[in-house]
C-alpha cells in the first residue's frame, strides 16, 4: 500500500513553509498556459470572452414550453442552441434535462450537435465544454454503475477501492461525451443536521485528504493527464466552509474564526490542489457575514495565490444573482456580477438567461471590471479545454468504451458497498444468521431502491431511481434470493409518500406487521431517510421519524431480536431504541448493489469491516466531532462547584465491530525524542484471534499534551486496512514526519511546539517528546 500519510505530511509541509512572496504572487501568473490558448486568447472579442465564462443549462436550449422544461422525447431547439453559441457565445453548458437521465445514445446525440455548433459555425470554433454532478457514479446516465455515497466510500477506508470507483466514473462519464465532472465534494461532515452530510467523506481533515486525492487521481489519471479519453476534469467542492452553518440547514450562514477554517476545512482542498484538480466550485452560503462569492479573500487570495490553484473556479447553480437577491450585498444583478467576478469567479453557472453576459461586458467597458481579470478567467478556461483535448477531439466515440456498465464494474460497485457496511452493535453475537433462520423484514427501506441511492441518483432528487433501477435488489428481493421467499415475511408497517417531501410518511400496518413476527425468528428492521439533497434536504429534528420510532418499539414489544439496518444519509437519534436492539448495522447510502452485499453480510458470506468516518450523536445537543477540544469532557472538581461535564455519544469515530476478533500487540517507536525535522515510525502488530477471515483498519491517533492553542484531544494521522486469515498477523506501520504534528497559532502561523506528544492505536498508547518549537511562516489573513 502506498504511503498515504507521506504525501499528507508533504503537502501540509508545502503549505506551511512557502515563502510570503510566492503566496502574494498574482493569482493570473501562476497558470501554464500554452501558445495555442494565447493564440486564441489575443483573436476573442470582449463578447466572445464573456461568453466562455458563461454557463447555461441545458433545459434552456431544448424543445419546450419554457426555459425550466423539455418535451420528451428529448430534442434540441436549434434555434435556441445557436441563439446561445453564436449570439451570446456561450462557452458551457451542465447538467441533464427535464431533471432525467439520459442515456449514452441520446448525450451523444445532444452533445454533439452542440459541438458542432460551437466548432464549425462559430467565428474560432472553440469547443463546449459540458459538465455534470457524476458523485457516485455517472448518475445521470441511464445504465451506469453507480457507487456508494462519498459517506459510505469513506466507510471502507480504503484509498484504492476509493481511486478505483473513480476512474470507472470518469470512464463511464467520458463514455456519456461528457468531460467534466463537479466532483468531490471535500466539504467536511462535521455536522449530522446538514443535509448533504452523506457527500462529505465525514469529519476528519485527515480522512477527506487522503481520499479525496485518490479521488481526484481516479478522475484525472496518475499524471492528470484528462486528453485521456477515459478521464474527466475533476472539480473540488465548495470551496470553503460550507458544510458547517450555524443553522445545519443548507445555503444558510456559517460563522468560523481563520484558525478554524485554515486547520480543518482548508487542509483537503490544498491537498486536492497539489494533486492537480482543474476546477474548483464555491461554496453557497455566507462565512462570518459574507457570500464566498463575493469574497477576493477567499477565491482570490487564499485559493488562487496562496495555494497556488490555476484552473477554472466556477460558481454553483444562480449564485452570483444571489448576492442580489438573497444576500442583498449587491443592490443591482449587474453590481452582483462586478462582485463575483472581482473576487475571481472565472465562470457563472448563470444558469437560465444572458444577463449574466450583457452586464459584464458593459461593466468591462465601463472600466468596473478590469480586462486583465477576463483575460485570467478566459485563459482558465481554455487551458482546462486544451486539457481535455478538446480542440482535436471534441466529441467521444461510444464505440471506444466497451466497458460501460460491465459485470467487472459492477463487482467493483458490489465491492465498495460491502466494505462499507459498519456493524455498529452484534450483542451475543447475534449475526451472522443462519441461512434457515425465519425474518420478518419491516420498514420503509425495506423495499426501496431509491433510498438504497440516495439523491443525484438519476435525478437530483432520487425521486426516480425506482424507474431506473429495477433490475437490482432492494434488501428484501436480496434476502429472498438468497434464503427463499420460505422464509421471509414482509410487512413494511411504514411506507414513504413517494409524492410527497423526502420526510413524509405514511403509517400501513404497524399493528399488522407486529403480528407478523410471531412465527418468525428474528426481525430486520430497515430504518433511516428516503433520497434527498440540498436545501429540500434540510430538516428541523434529527431524530428518527415518530412513525419509525412507533414501529421500531412495536417490533421489540414482540420479544423477538431485532436488527436494525439504518440506511440514511445522516446519523439520525436512535437512543430511546437502541438500549433494546440485539444488532446494530449502518449501510449509509450503497447504491445499487447495497441491497446485495447487506444480504451477504447478514448471513456471514461476508464479514462487515467497514468503520465510521463520522461521530454517531446520541442527543441533538451533543453534536461533537472525536479532535474536539478537552473542555467538551471535564471530570469533577474538587470543592462546591461541579463543573463534569457529560460526554454523550452513540458510537465513536473509526467505530466498526466485525465477526471475528483483533488483537493488537508489540507497539514499537523509533525513538522517543525527536527534532522538528524528523520522522517518527511506528509498528504494530495486529492479529486475527477469531474465527473467520476479516478486514481491520488500523487507526493511528496523536495528540499533543499542551499546547499555546488548546489542543484537540486527538487527531487521526494515518490508516491502513488489513485482510488477515484466522490466527494470521501482520505488523503495520506508519511514517510520520514530526512537522505534521503542527496546527495553525493565534497569528495563523503553522507551528509545531516543543513538549510530550502521545499517540494510540488499537487500544495501545505510547508517549514521545519533541525538542524545539519550530515555526513556520505565517498565513495572510483572508476573512
Amino acid at each position: 500500500m502506498m504511503n498515504y500519510l507521506r504525501v499528507f505530511c508533504l503537502t501540509i509541509l508545502a503549505f506551511a513553509c512557502s515563502a510570503p512572496d510566492s503566496r502574494l504572487m498574482e493569482a493570473s501568473m501562476l497558470i501554464n498556459t500554452t501558445p495555442k490558448v494565447e493564440a486564441i486568447l489575443s483573436k476573442m472579442t470582449l463578447e466572445e470572452k464573456v461568453g466562455q465564462m458563461a454557463q447555461i443549462t441545458l433545459d434552456v436550449i431544448t424543445q419546450g414550453e419554457n426555459i425550466y422544461s423539455s418535451h420528451e422525447p428529448l430534442q434540441l431547439d436549434m434555434t435556441l442552441a445557436r441563439e446561445a453559441i453564436l449570439n451570446y457565445k456561450v462557452g458551457s453548458v451542465l447538467n441533464t434535462a427535464n431533471n432525467r437521465a439520459r442515456s449514452v445514445a441520446k448525450w451523444h446525440e445532444i452533445i454533439s450537435q452542440l459541438q458542432q455548433i460551437a466548432v464549425n459555425e462559430s467565428r474560432l470554433g472553440i469547443p463546449l465544454i459540458y459538465g455534470i454532478d457524476a458523485i457516485h457514479g455517472t448518475t445521470y446516465t441511464a445504465g451506469a454503475t453507480l457507487f456508494p455515497q462519498q459517506i459510505a466510500m469513506a466507510a471502507t477506508w480504503n484509498p484504492e477501492l476509493v481511486r478505483a470507483a473513480a476512474e470507472i466514473t470518469a470512464y463511464e462519464t467520458r463514455a456519456s461525451n461528457i468531460p467534466w465532472n463537479f466532483s468531490p465534494v471535500l466539504d467536511l461532515g462535521r455536522d449530522p443536521r446538514f443535509p448533504r452530510m452523506w457527500e462529505t467523506f465525514g469529519e476528519d481533515p485527515y480522512l477527506a485528504s487522503i481520499l479525496g486525492r485518490q479521488m481526484i487521481l481516479g478522475y484525472q489519471g496518475e499524471n492528470n493527464d484528462v486528453s485521456n479519453r477515459t478521464r474527466v476534469a475533476a472539480t473540488l467542492k465548495h470551496f470553503l466552509g460550507y458544510s458547517t452553518p450555524y443553522s445545519g440547514k443548507d445555503r444558510t450562514p456559517a460563522f468560523i474564526p481563520e484558525i478554524e477554517l485554515r486547520e480543518r476545512h482548508l487542509i483537503a482542498f490544498k491537498h486536492a490542489v497539489d494533486a492537480g484538480a482543474k476546477s474548483v466550485m464555491i461554496n453557497s452560503g455566507l462565512i462570518n457575514g459574507t457570500p464566498v462569492h463575493a469574497s477576493k479573500g477567499i477565491i482570490t487570495d487564499l485559493l488562487k495565490t496562496e495555494l497556488g490553484f490555476d484552473g477554472v473556479v466556477v460558481t454553483d447553480w444562480k449564485d452570483i444573482d444571489n448576492l442580489h437577491s438573497r444576500d442583498r450585498i449587491a443592490s443591482s444583478p449587474k453590481e452582483a456580477v462586478k462582485m463575483a467576478i472581482n473576487a475571481g469567479i472565472d465562470m457563472a453557472m448563470i444558469p437560465y438567461d444572458y444577463n449574466f453576459c450583457t452586464a459584464l461586458v458593459e461593466l468591462v467597458r465601463e472600466g468596473e471590471v478590469p480586462i486583465a481579470r477576463i483575460d485570467d478567467a478566459v485563459r482558465r478556461i481554455l487551458t482546462m479545454k486544451d486539457d481535455l483535448g478538446l480542440f482535436e477531439r471534441p466529441v467521444a466515440d461510444p464505440k471506444e468504451y466497451p466497458d460501460f456498465a460491465s459485470e467487472k464494474f459492477e463487482k467493483k460497485a458490489y465491492e465498495a458497498a460491502s466494505e462499507a457496511i459498519t456493524l455498529l452493535k452484534n450483542d451475543d453475537n447475534l449475526l451472522p444468521l443462519k441461512r434457515n433462520s425465519k425474518l420478518l423484514i419491516t420498514g420503509p427501506n425495506a423495499n426501496s431502491m431509491r433510498s438504497l441511492n440516495g439523491g443525484w441518483s438519476y435525478s437530483w432528487q432520487g425521486e426516480k431511481v425506482e424507474e431506473f433501477a429495477s433490475e437490482y435488489h432492494t434488501i428484501l428481493e436480496a434476502l429472498i434470493e438468497k434464503v427463499g421467499s420460505q422464509n421471509i415475511v414482509y410487512a413494511p408497517g411504514v411506507s414513504y409518500d413517494e409524492q410527497g417531501n423526502y420526510w413524509q410518511e405514511r403509517e400501513i400496518g404497524i399493528e399488522q406487521a407486529a403480528q407478523k413476527a410471531a412465527d418468525v425468528d428474528y426481525i430486520l428492521l430497515c430504518l433511516g431517510e428516503n433520497s434527498y439533497t440540498e436545501k429540500p434536504g434540510d430538516l428541523h429534528d434529527l431524530k428518527l421519524s415518530n412513525l419509525q420510532v412507533q414501529l421500531a418499539e412495536a417490533m421489540i414489544a414482540t420479544g423477538k431480536p431485532v436488527i436494525l439496518v439504518l440506511n440514511e444519509g445522516r446519523p439520525r437519534l436512535i437512543k430511546d431504541i437502541e438500549p433494546q436492539l440485539k444488532a446494530i448495522v449502518q449501510i449509509y447510502l450503497p447504491g445499487n448493489f447495497g441491497g446485495d452485499a447487506l444480504a451477504d453480510a447478514l448471513l456471514g458470506i461476508t464479514n462487515p469491516g467497514g468503520k465510521l468516518p463520522y461521530t454517531y450523536p446520541m442527543f441533538a445537543n451533543t453534536l461533537v466531532t472525536y479532535d474536539h477540544k478537552p473542555s467538551e469532557e471535564q471530570n469533577k472538581m474538587e470543592g462546591m462547584y461541579d463543573y463534569e461535564s457529560d460526554f454523550a455519544i452513540q458510537y465513536p469515530f473509526g467505530h466498526g465491530l466485525s465477526y471475528t476478533t483483533f488483537e493488537y500487540s508489540d507497539l514499537e517507536l523509533s525513538a522517543y525524542s525527536f527534532s522538528p525535522e524528523e520522522e517518527l515510525q511506528v509498528s504494530v502488530k495486529v492479529s486475527n484471534t477469531g474465527q473467520v477471515a476479516g478486514k481491520e483498519v488500523s487507526q493511528l491517533f496523536i495528540s499533543d499534551k499542551y499546547a499555546s492553542v488548546t489542543p484537540d484531544v486527538q487527531r487521526l494521522r494515518g490508516f491502513k486496512k488489513v485482510t488477515l486469515d484466522p490466527g494470521e498477523s501482520t505488523t503495520v506501520t506508519f511514517d510520520v514526519d514530526i512537522r505534521e504534528l503542527g496546527f495553525v497559532g493565534k497569528d495563523l502561523d503553522w507551528r509545531v511546539e516543543k513538549g510530550t506528544y502521545g499517540l494510540e492505536i488499537g487500544g495501545l498508547r505510547a508517549d514521545f517528546e519533541v525538542e524545539a518549537t519550530h515555526v513556520y511562516q505565517k498565513s495572510k489573513p483572508v476573512l
